[in-house]
């Protein structure tokens, strides 16, 4: 109670700034583990410090990305898609408040055109909704191509509707692919800022795509998949997704094919 007592009260920067870090960690933690009920108290606990003008726009992007990922988790524990649909909403919230504030932060944009598109997903049979989900999304993927060209959390974020998209009409499963390897060079190359709340995360992510990708496209290779999602899976070794259900499914593609 007294931490949150004075956070509120407008704790400096100092002191606030080691907590926010060790609570982002978590959120961090929770979302490769796939514990959607850690992400949700994750998200709660950082509302103390969405006060500290000094750190509001990155805890807020903290607090986004922690529901997020809940709705991302969801996805592959089929949760019911009003939940889902509630936990992208709330992201959305915090990121459009983040971006009201700092229109430059491209990772709030980026996030909010993957959370748009989850919603699109969703709603998928309804061409209403489809349309006005659209109409949000376009603006917002514009900004976030004009602020953060060389995110490689761009390409990442871009790539699942590349992958879906026909080639006659701007996609294909090839042009995802070729996205998600120029991102994981860019990653690669990066450098970080070396301050604990500026989004960094991306190499695995990377690596997962490429390997699902390469699992799914219409001419499948296997052992491409395989070695990636393994590398994955260096970087986070108890990445739920990747070491319980990726790679599972890629071992048994590979088994098939023998």
């Amino acid at each position: 109670m007294f931490t949150s007592v004075f956070a509120v009260l407008g704790a400096p920067d100092e002191d606030a700034r080691e907590p926010v870090i060790r609570i982002v960690s978590r959120v961090q933690q929770a979302d490769y583990e796939g514990d959607r009920v850690a992400l949700k108290r994750r998200y709660d606990e950082l509302e103390q410090f969405v006060t500290n003008k000094t750190l509001a726009p990155r805890v807020r992007y903290w607090r986004g990305f922690a529901m997020w990922r809940r709705a991302i988790n969801g996805f592959n524990d089929a949760v019911d898609s009003k939940e889902l649909e509630q936990d992208l909403q709330l992201a959305l919230d915090e990121f459009d408040k983040v971006t009201a504030t700092e229109p430059g932060f491209g990772d709030a944009k980026i996030a909010m055109v993957s959370c748009i598109s989850l919603l699109g997903y969703i709603h998928q049979k309804d061409t209403a909704r489809l349309k006005e989900l659209f109409a949000q999304l376009a603006p917002v993927a514009k900004e976030a191509k004009d602020v953060a060209a060389d995110n490689p959390r761009l390409l990442w974020v871009f790539g699942p509707n590349i992958f879906i998209t026909p080639p006659e009409r701007g996609g294909g499963q090839d042009k995802a692919i070729a996205m998600y390897e120029k991102g994981l060079e860019l990653s690669r190359k990066s450098k970080a800022s070396g301050d604990r709340l500026e989004p960094s995360w991306g190499e695995p992510e990377l690596l997962m795509s490429l390997a699902y990708s390469n699992l799914n496209k219409a001419m499948p290779d296997v052992n491409a998949a395989e070695l990636q999602a393994r590398s994955a899976l260096e970087i986070v070794p108890y990445w739920h997704y990747v070491r319980d259900i990726l790679l599972p499914q890629i071992l048994a593609a590979k088994a098939k094919a023998k």
